[in-house]
């Protein structure tokens, strides 16, 4: 066995065979093959008497077969790697090049002609059945070779969590790799009428509560979860636990659709099994347990295109989701506008480089300046307004509440008023939950926001103001991966050994996909009738706490503490959606809310805001946030230095 090792090794280490020596091997297999046939079936001539009849038929008859091997190339694959689809060429070009012998020699028999030509039918079936076996014995044969004997060496032994379709096309991909990085050892399934069942040779097992332990037995290394069972997998925070505990490393295929934000409708945009999948290891936002959110992104497509639509903040984590997924449905132009120059120089490459034939005017400039502002709503006419521009960090805008006012609410005022003046159909207002019984000055000025575009609809359908424009908000919580949020400051902290600090052993927080949200906004945004605060259903709120214990281990890493340091001037334990005085009722999609709120009338809002500009340009922070709570009675500080006001 050794000796054979040392020949597969030195076979297996080299380049492949050339075509050449390909097509070279296959003449010869069907060189002794025909040969044999003849012997067997020729029974008054079974010696080599007759030596010129025999290879003028074998030289007429590899000519026929090269024929059929060349328009069927089946020498041009790699014998280690040989597939399903190369036994299928071989026996395709076998069967052709047997019609056309017989072809040939039915012709040269009705002509009277190559008297020496005279194989019989049965002679040629057989020699066609004789050298497809032959020939597939050889591909497969070497393949197994390579399996056994070297590339099994090399992977890591590895199930597959799915069966069935799903998981068989992910097993014939890893099994074509080149090299090979997994050792297919078996399947995972939740179904249990696949429970014992034998695929690809390799046995399939139930994912219950002793699936890891036989894994444990069988040195399983490696889980790749197939796309169209990830949903379940996520709910399983069991096995996670324990695969993650037994140092087992999980896979999933990379989302390329959900990258290109294509308009189908699943959640997980998933990826096409006809195409190699591109694993990764698994992250800590996949294992995340959040129920499936279907969109209906064709119809929201069907609005979009051919549209005009501007982007505030399209530089920020939601702001260049909603550049990605709007610029697939082909919008006449998109104007993407945020101040920060180098992400914007980035946004600027991707359209160039994804949707070459998009106009998109990338530009740097701040919502806050109104003539900046005008320009543009007068250069290119909007039809969409898509608000995403905002300070969004709870501490820096604690201190700086001066700033929270110019940028969020004075911006989105200006932004708002110029969507009135220049005919705007529709704007949509991208808010959050902290602005729900706010307990910070973020939070409070994006509540002021969704109060001034409420107004402003409000008064254009009672005809206070001349307008047609539609003003729709969006409100929802934290996203997974955003910059500055929680999960890729974990994985820094890990990174460098920890500690991973929290603020507080119970504070909760909901999550939801970038993608996810975004898409939420588009449906509402687009089917929204205009005064509608829309809320989104966030799922299971996650303790924070128990996201940082399982990132350590997820990751591996060992000694890593988790370090309490307190909440922060304004953070609250958790977040809220609605109000308690707020109810909601039902809208076109069950993951979609519509919250009743109070009313407030467009003068006594711009009033109020005017009032509350004035005292923020005095920088004065106390004077500034006192008007705030004014406006907003329910605001009431958690942890900060503004508590005072609400004594």
């Amino acid at each position: 066995m050794s000796y054979l090792n040392k020949i597969a090794n030195w076979y297996f280490s080299r380049k492949a065979l050339p075509l050449w020596g390909i097509l070279l091997i296959d003449n010869l297999i069907v060189f002794v093959t025909f040969v044999f046939m003849y012997l067997f079936f020729d029974t008054n001539e079974r010696s080599f008497s007759h030596i010129g009849h025999v290879s003028l038929n074998i030289l007429v008859y590899l000519v026929f077969y090269n024929v059929a091997f060349r328009i069927f190339r089946t020498f041009s694959g790699i014998l280690r790697y040989s597939s399903f689809v190369d036994l299928q060429r071989v026996g395709y070009a076998m069967m052709l090049g047997s019609v056309l012998s017989y072809i040939f020699y039915r012709i040269m028999a009705a002509l009277h002609v190559g008297g020496m030509l005279n194989i019989s039918g049965r002679q040629l079936v057989a020699t066609m059945i004789g050298g497809t076996l032959a020939l597939w014995v050889l591909r497969m044969g070497v393949k197994m070779l390579y399996d056994i004997l070297f590339a099994s060496q090399r992977g890591k032994r590895t199930y597959i969590f799915g069966v069935k379709h799903d998981g068989i096309a992910i097993a014939k991909h890893i099994r074509s790799e080149k090299p090979m990085r997994f050792n297919l050892k078996g399947f995972a399934t939740v179904e249990k009428e696949m429970d014992g069942h034998v695929l690809m040779g390799m046995k399939v097992r139930m994912a219950d509560s002793n699936l890891v332990e036989r894994m444990k037995a069988e040195n399983i290394e490696a889980l790749i979860v197939s796309p169209y069972r990830l949903v379940e997998f996520r709910n399983r925070q069991d096995l996670q636990d324990e695969l993650i505990r037994a140092g087992v490393h999980i896979y999933v295929t990379q989302g390329t659709k959900e990258l290109d934000n294509t308009d189908q409708a699943q959640p997980e945009m998933l990826p096409d099994l006809d195409t190699a999948p591109q694993l990764r290891e698994i992250s800590i936002e996949d294992l995340l347990p959040r129920d499936e959110i279907l969109v209906n992104m064709k119809e929201v497509g069907q609005q979009l295109k051919g549209r005009c639509i501007m982007i505030t903040g399209s530089a920020g984590s939601i702001g260049s989701e909603m550049v990605r997924q709007i610029a697939v449905y082909k919008p006449s132009k998109m104007v993407l506008v945020d101040q920060a120059e180098t992400p914007q120089h980035d946004i600027r490459l991707m359209m160039n480089s994804r949707w070459p034939n998009t106009e998109a005017h990338v530009i740097v400039a701040s919502i806050c300046e109104r003539d900046h502002m005008e320009t543009l709503f007068h250069l290119y006419r909007p039809e969409y307004v898509f608000h995403a521009a905002a300070y969004k960090h709870v501490p820096m805008m604690e201190d700086n509440p001066s700033e929270s006012v110019r940028n969020n609410i004075i911006g989105t005022r200006v932004i708002a008023d110029l969507a009135v003046k220049y005919g705007v159909k529709k704007f949509v207002m991208i808010s959050t939950d902290k602005a729900v019984n706010p307990t910070n000055v973020m939070g409070c000025s994006k509540r002021i926001c969704e109060i001034y575009v409420q107004s402003l609809d409000k008064a254009i359908k009672d005809g206070k103001v001349e307008g047609q424009t539609q003003f729709v908000t969006t409100r929802f919580g934290n996203v997974l991966g955003s910059n500055g949020s929680v999960i890729p400051l974990f994985k820094e902290q890990i990174k460098k050994g920890g500690p991973v600090t929290v603020t507080d052993p119970n504070i909760i927080r909901y999550f939801m996909l970038i993608p996810e949200a975004c898409k939420l906004v588009l449906e509402a945004g687009t089917r929204g009738k205009g005064g509608e605060i829309f809320v989104f259903d966030m799922g299971k709120p996650v303790k924070i706490a128990d996201l940082a214990e399982r990132m350590i281990r997820l990751s591996g890493a060992k000694n890593v503490e988790i370090k309490f340091t307190g909440l922060r001037p304004g953070e609250k334990l958790y977040e809220e959606v609605l109000n308690e005085e707020e109810t909601t009722k039902p809208s076109f999609h069950e993951k979609i809310r519509i919250a009743m709120v109070r009313e407030y009338d467009y003068d006594d809002v711009c009033r109020e805001i005017d009032q509350l500009y004035a005292i923020s340009k005095q920088f004065a922070d106390m004077d500034t946030v006192a008007k705030m709570k004014a406006i907003v009675p329910e605001y009431k500080s958690n942890n900060s230095i503004y508590s005072k006001l609400d004594q």
